[in-house]
């Protein structure tokens, strides 16, 4: 039964792709949500870590918000998201095998997100306006999310689980991207929404995946 539904959520994803641009609306609404809640009921039904479901569960209901596109949702699907990556990190944290020492043994990675970091919030504070305090605040969270998965041993977890930490983030930067730095006539505003669930929606699956 869950590989069914591992598939009914994929069918939604792909169904959502192209809605993924338009405007707000209930069937866009209903498939985005439902493309990551259901792969939330797939890890519960899976005996999935407790904090694997919660994650998943708290990104679907920040798809929910913010697939309305109202500044009333915005932010609490902003504070959904940050939440779901909280989750994430604890689970990376506190997973069995699960050692902080081999974060620093990948200096390379580590280093990397770093860096990405300060780039991301030297461009973006300047240009979120009053969006700037909650985007200063989200980047460590999101980045933290790929600093803690390298906390997780050689394994075939491992191999699951990067590539997806990773995928997150660049939907987010792709989204930032999007939201704050191009200008509204800019003609890659046509790709972006390509590129951003895709990347999301695969993260998701790839860290399902990794804990079940």
């Amino acid at each position: 039964m869950t590989h069914l539904l591992f598939w009914l959520a994929a069918a939604c994803a792909l169904a959502y792709l192209p809605l993924s641009p338009r405007p707000a609306s209930v069937l866009r609404t209903v498939l985005k949500t439902a493309s990551v809640a259901v792969l939330a009921l797939v890890a519960l039904l899976s005996g999935g870590a407790t904090l694997l479901v919660v994650a998943l569960g708290l990104c679907a209901i920040g798809d929910a918000l913010l697939s309305r596109e109202s500044d009333t949702t915005f932010m609490a699907g902003i504070g959904a998201f940050a939440a779901g990556h909280i989750a994430y990190i604890a689970l990376f944290l506190t997973y069995p095998g699960s050692n902080f020492d081999l974060i620093l043994e990948r200096p390379g990675y580590f280093w990397s997100l770093l860096i990405l970091g300060i780039v991301a919030a030297t461009l973006l504070a300047p240009r979120a306006g009053e969006l700037k305090l909650p985007v200063l605040m989200y980047i460590p969270i999101i980045l933290g999310m790929g600093v803690a998965v390298l906390s997780l041993p050689e394994t075939g977890m491992l191999r699951w689980a990067l590539p997806a930490a990773l995928a997150f983030i660049a939907s987010d930067l792709v989204l930032a991207t999007e939201k704050f730095l191009l200008p509204q006539d800019h003609p890659a505003l046509k790709l972006t929404p390509y590129l951003v669930w895709p990347l999301y929606w695969a993260a998701q699956a790839g860290l399902l995946i990794a804990f079940t």
